[in-house]
């Protein structure tokens, strides 16, 4: 069975923005899903936020094609009432983090990929950078 990873935004910024450091890994991790090897998933919450992030280094239209053309390797999981009120009075210090956590507990999500796993450390689920992933797959 292929698995389920949630990625976090700072891992998605990673591949868009080419963050020199980081670039690699992520882009391997998202070759990894268009070959079907694995399958990631984003928080509704990562789009909003992504696009918002784009707009401000791109025109309008370029972050938005930039975002379509993402979009076809990533399952975007719903931002519903449950995991607001999930995250809302989880002992998260980030509540963004509590929503992307919370998205993963509710999508059944095998492994969290971040580059801030301090922001994760109460998880019960495998939290790993995408290079620890990369490696250890």
């Amino acid at each position: 069975m292929m698995e389920k990873l949630l990625v976090d935004t700072n891992i998605v910024i990673d591949l868009l923005s080419k963050r020199e450091a980081f670039f690699e890994e992520a882009q391997e991790l998202f070759t990894m899903a268009d070959n079907n090897e694995v399958e990631l998933l984003v928080s509704a919450l990562t789009f909003a936020n992504t696009h918002y992030l784009l707009a401000k280094h791109q025109k309008l239209d370029e972050a938005r094609n930039t975002l379509i053309k993402f979009k076809v390797l990533v399952h975007v999981a719903a931002l519903d009432n449950k995991i607001i009120e999930l995250a809302l009075v989880s002992d998260f210090k980030d509540f963004e983090d509590s929503i992307q956590y919370h998205t993963a507990l509710e999508n059944d999500v095998d492994i969290i990929i971040t580059r801030n796993k301090k922001d994760f450390k109460n998880a019960k689920l495998p939290i790993m950078t995408a290079k620890e992933y990369l490696i250890n797959r």
